[in-house]
């Protein structure tokens, strides 16, 4: 049982100084709820549940990550296409795509083939 006990309180002592830790790092514009003394005093005053409450309620990460997926590609962005002139491209196939297609299966078919009736049975592959 003691045991027990000291790997939990060095838990709990880790957790804290890691909440401690981001809440000081925070940049100032992504602290919610109480200024940031006031989240630091709370995690150190109350260790676990302090520093769940920094992670979920203090801490801005959570509500930027769900607004914003992040920055996309020009290609990806329908802003900048439009401002280019035009939209997403597609591609029409072409006639002879499902002739090319089954020449290329039947020519990695051949070599294959090839392959597995080498003479001294090495098969390299790249």
């Amino acid at each position: 049982m003691a045991r027990v006990l000291i790997v939990g309180g060095l838990a709990a002592l880790a957790f804290a100084v890691y909440a401690i830790v981001d809440c000081a790092l925070t940049e100032r514009a992504r602290v919610r709820g109480l200024p940031r003394w006031a989240w630091i005093v709370m995690i150190l005053v109350l260790p676990v549940l302090g520093g769940a409450l920094w992670f979920l309620v203090g801490n801005g990460r959570a509500e930027r990550t769900r607004q914003s997926p992040g920055p996309i590609g020009p290609d990806d962005d329908p802003d900048f296409l439009r401002s280019r002139g035009g939209g997403p491209v597609t591609v029409a196939p072409r006639p002879g795509d499902d002739e090319e297609w089954r020449r290329l299966e039947q020519e990695l078919a051949a070599l294959d083939s090839e392959a597995d009736s080498d003479d001294d049975g090495d098969v390299r592959r790249r």
